[in-house]
C-alpha cells in the first residue's frame, strides 16, 4: 500500500467536499429563487385563460378598441420575461452540475490512476474521524448523479413551456415542485456532516 497514493486521494477527496458543499448551498438558493417566478408562471397563466373565457365584448370595456389584443400582448411578454428569469436560474443550475461532474470525475480518475497501489484495506478502512475511501467515492457519485438528474429533468421541463400554451404553464409550479428529491438531498447532507471532521483535519 502506497501512503503518498492515499494521502493524494484523501487530498482530492477533500477538495471535492468542500466544493459539494459550497456547490449545495449555491443550488439550494437558486431553486429558493425559481419558486416564485415559477409561482409568477402560474398566475399569469390564469389570467390569460381568464382573458380568453371573458367576453369583452359584452362588458363596459368593450368601449376600449383592440383592448383584449392589448392585454393578451402584455401577458405573453410578462411571460416571456418569467421565462428568460428561468433561464438564466437554468445556467447557474447548470454551472453547479458542471463543477460537482468535474470535481468527482476528477477524484475518481485520481483514485482509477492509483488502483495499482491501493489494497482493499487502504480503500475499505475507517476511523471515527475519517469515513473509508469506498463510502466517500460513492457518496460523491451519489451526489453527482442526484445533481445531473435534477438539472436535466427542470430544463426538459422548461423546454416543454410556451406563452402559447395555457395549460402546461398553469401545472408548471406544481410539475416544478414535485421534481424535489427532499431524500437525496438529505442524503448528500447526512455525507457532509460524515466528512466533516475529515474534511476539517487538513
Amino acid at each position: 500500500m502506497s501512503k503518498s497514493a492515499v494521502a493524494s486521494v484523501h487530498q482530492a477527496l477533500r477538495k471535492n467536499f468542500e466544493s459539494l458543499e459550497s456547490n449545495q448551498k449555491l443550488w439550494r438558493s437558486t431553486l429558493a429563487d425559481c419558486s416564485p417566478l415559477m409561482e409568477s408562471l402560474g398566475n399569469l397563466a390564469e389570467q390569460t385563460k381568464a382573458l380568453s373565457n371573458t367576453q369583452i365584448s359584452s362588458t363596459p370595456l368593450r368601449d376600449f378598441p383592440d383592448l383584449e389584443d392589448r392585454l393578451r400582448f402584455k401577458l405573453s411578454l410578462a411571460i416571456d420575461t418569467v421565462l428568460g428569469k428561468l433561464n438564466e436560474k437554468m445556467s447557474s443550475l447548470q454551472s453547479v452540475r458542471d463543477a460537482i461532474s468535474n470535481q468527482v470525475s476528477g477524484v475518481v480518475q485520481l483514485y482509477e490512476q492509483n488502483t495499482d497501489t491501493l489494497d482493499v484495506v487502504a480503500v475499505t478502512e475507517r476511523s471515527a474521524t475519517t469515513p473509508s475511501i469506498a463510502d466517500m467515492l460513492e457518496w460523491l457519485q451519489d451526489a453527482e448523479r442526484h445533481y445531473r438528474q435534477q438539472f436535466l429533468r427542470r430544463k426538459a421541463l422548461l423546454q416543454t413551456l410556451r406563452p402559447d400554451n395555457v395549460s402546461l404553464l398553469e401545472s408548471a409550479p406544481k410539475r416544478w415542485t414535485s421534481l424535489e428529491s427532499p431524500s437525496a438531498e438529505d442524503s448528500i447532507t447526512d455525507a457532509l456532516w460524515k466528512v466533516s471532521f475529515f474534511v476539517e483535519s487538513e
